[in-house]
């Protein structure tokens, strides 16, 4: 474990990921660990923003927050939502857990692989959970028709899907997933997590969010703490008509929402424009990165509309090692996907940063990667950051071709 000095056994350890903390504190002095692991936007809070919690930093941590109607309610005025269709929790996973005890009732379906929680937190609670597996040989994409079919077999009651899908990155068309919402009008519920669909440059309006609170059985679940970068708040919120926002709204604590969550949500107003700037950033990073990993031989790179690219592994190499060996050698932290179900450890989910970051991780990469292919390709793979990318190596899986149908978003403000 030459080189940062982390003790690498802390990611043997739990079905979840290490957290950051934990990898910090084995980590020598003066180490600086560089995290491809924790789906974060890495513009957002902008330097001036933390410089403002820092400022009210004491008020923060001194006084109680506001009750989480009154933080709930600023969150829908400055989101330009109706209040009674907004709920607010202790980050999505808080949602999930309510949503499980409080609206499934017998049996969910999920295509898999996806966020663990939406299969682990039924699981725990005695559901059946229906796992409609995603192919390998389709890029993992998601075909509505076939699940719809699964569903009406199974006779399950409630539907999930993740638009943009995690790990895979993949994004399904608003149009597509309003007809299956419709399609599944009769379900006890149907979830939309839409966790990550900000970072999506797919649509100029991808979010079916509007949609949801009009009809009957549907919640859209959004997470704040990614959007924003800032996953220590723990914070998010669901999209419902009022009777579904309510009954969850009730279960809620009336304190649900710590003080460091108001502040943010109070400041989100004022920094719209750099939170726009923040996205677009990264989809720049996202088609350049991917460009960069699809340089290292062997590896299979998927198209994102995510925040993170999945990729396959060379088959002499494993995920687990190379994971251990970036974060002892490189400071690099990585997530492995053998504990997704659905996956196996040949499959990597690599957060998008910027261009230093990343070459940090391809020279970790091909440094790893020596002792099984050491041909000329792994000394000579430096090329330069090219974020246009014209030329398309072969191992970087393209979208099906009328995906170019839809207008980059947000292009209009570029």
């Amino acid at each position: 474990m030459a080189g940062t000095g982390i003790d690498t056994s802390i990611l043997h350890k739990g079905a979840h990921s290490a957290s950051y903390f934990d990898l910090a504190r084995s980590a020598g002095e003066g180490v600086e660990i560089v995290d491809f692991c924790i789906p974060c936007n890495p513009y957002f809070p902008t330097p001036e923003m933390f410089d403002e919690l820092s400022r009210d930093l004491r008020n923060i941590l001194k006084y109680y927050p506001s009750d989480s109607m009154g933080i709930t309610k600023k969150l829908a005025s400055v989101l330009g939502l109706h209040p009674q269709t907004v709920a607010m929790a202790n980050g999505s996973t808080e949602l999930i857990t309510w949503i499980d005890h409080l609206l499934i009732k017998e049996s969910v379906a999920i295509p898999i692989p996806t966020f663990g929680r939406w299969t682990d937190q039924p699981f725990e609670t005695g559901k059946r959970v229906d796992m409609f597996p995603l192919q390998e040989r389709d890029g993992f994409r998601l075909n509505l028709d076939d699940y719809v079919r699964f569903i009406r077999e199974r006779n399950s009651r409630v539907a999930v899907i993740c638009n943009v899908n995690n790990p895979d990155g993949n994004y399904i068309p608003r149009r597509d997933v309003i007809r299956f919402m419709d399609m599944l009008g009769d379900l006890d519920l149907v979830v939309i997590d839409e966790s990550f669909i900000d970072f999506s440059d797919a649509e100029q309006y991808p979010s079916v969010g509007p949609d949801a609170v009009i009809r009957p059985n549907t919640v859209v679940l959004k997470s704040l703490g990614k959007n924003f970068g800032l996953h220590g708040i723990r914070f998010g919120y669901m999209l419902a008509n009022p009777a579904i926002a309510g009954t969850i709204g009730k279960a809620l604590p009336k304190w649900n929402l710590n003080s460091l969550a108001e502040k943010v949500v109070f400041m989100i107003q004022e920094h719209e424009e750099e939170y726009e700037d923040s996205l677009r950033l990264l989809s720049r990073d996202r088609r350049g990165m991917a460009g960069e990993l699809s340089r290292v031989p062997g590896l299979t790179v998927f198209p994102s509309q995510g925040n993170f690219i999945l990729v396959k592994l060379p088959t002499e190499w494993s995920g687990t090692a190379l994971r251990d060996f970036l974060v002892a050698n490189h400071g690099v932290y990585t997530r492995e996907c053998g504990n997704k179900l659905g996956m196996t450890s040949q499959f990597m989910r690599l957060v998008v940063r910027p261009a230093r970051d990343v070459d940090r991780l391809i020279d970790g990469m091909m440094d790893y990667g020596r002792q099984f292919l050491p041909r000329p390709q792994y000394d000579d793979m430096r090329g330069g950051w090219d974020s246009t990318m014209d030329d398309v190596p072969n191992n970087l899986i393209q979208y099906p071709t009328r995906r170019t149908e839809y207008t980059a978003r947000r292009a209009a403000n570029q």
